[in-house]
């Protein structure tokens, strides 16, 4: 596996060995020591998975502390844009965000800390998408900023007016009006 970090250092992707012949192909997606060895310490306590039709926009999430999840997320069939956006107060990425495909071809996962808000635009008629969560599912902790808000102007790849969402991510407020609780420590600063 590769582990490549991305704009946002504490963003990222990995690329996994596809062993591949005649009958298919085998990848190993996870294996804790070379995660850790990688700098992704954070234990695994919850797998979840969606699917989506083409056009879904879900998004953007993130559950407060003590109760936030890291996610590393990737899709198992088709294909989605996949952005996270750092809330953490302090960081000097603050309201900055990463998109990147994730898709069956490519076979790319992402990590994405406690801290970081996250959504994803389905690209294909149909997605799966898997996320590997360090924390449980908390409905009270739960919170969300709109998709388009205009300060982080994240540039989907949406075509025309392609955006299917629930109603609460309609709903979602901007980031300068969202509840948020996470504060940004550098690797200086805990040593």
């Amino acid at each position: 596996m590769k582990f490549i970090p991305t704009e946002i250092p504490e963003l990222i992707l990995i690329e996994p060995k596809v062993l591949g012949d005649s009958r298919g192909y085998f990848m190993e997606t996870y294996r804790e020591p070379l995660f850790q060895a990688n700098g992704i310490k954070e234990k695994f306590v919850q797998d979840n998975m969606s699917r989506s039709v083409r056009g879904t926009l879900r998004g953007l999430h993130y559950q407060l502390d003590p109760h936030a999840q890291g996610k590393l997320v990737r899709v198992l069939r088709g294909a989605v844009y996949d952005v996270a956006v750092d809330i953490r107060r302090g960081s000097p990425a603050f309201g900055k965000w990463i998109g990147v495909e994730l898709s069956e071809e490519n076979k790319l996962s992402l990590w994405i800390p406690a801290g970081f808000a996250h959504g994803f635009y389905v690209l294909s008629d149909i997605a799966e998408f898997t996320y590997k969560c360090t924390a449980i599912y908390t409905p009270h902790a739960e919170r969300g900023i709109v998709w388009n808000d205009p300060d982080i102007n994240i540039k989907w790849p949406i075509v025309g007016d392609d955006v299917v969402l629930s109603e609460k991510d309609k709903s979602n407020p901007l980031l300068q009006d969202a509840d948020y609780n996470f504060i940004y420590y550098s690797r200086e600063s805990s040593l």
